[in-house]
């Protein structure tokens, strides 16, 4: 692990050190997760902006997925 630096707003770091304190976690803890969770984010992001792209590169045909209509329908119980 590597310690870094880094500036941050008073305000944040008082909403940051006040819940970490209720989780009963270290401040550098809260910040590695909430960094993971931003970068799954961002990841996501990335993947629907290329699957986005894809489908306007190669949109839909009529009739393309006709074959599964019948595997969409929900029985009654």
């Amino acid at each position: 692990m590597k310690t870094i630096q880094m500036t941050i707003d008073d305000e944040l770091l008082a909403e940051v050190d006040q819940l970490t304190s209720s989780l009963q976690i270290t401040r550098s803890a809260f910040i590695r997760s909430a960094l993971q969770l931003a970068l799954r984010h961002h990841a996501i992001l990335e993947k629907e902006q290329q699957h986005a792209q894809g489908y306007a590169r190669h949109p839909v045909t009529p009739g393309e997925f006709d074959a599964w209509d019948t595997e969409q329908v929900w029985s009654e119980p």
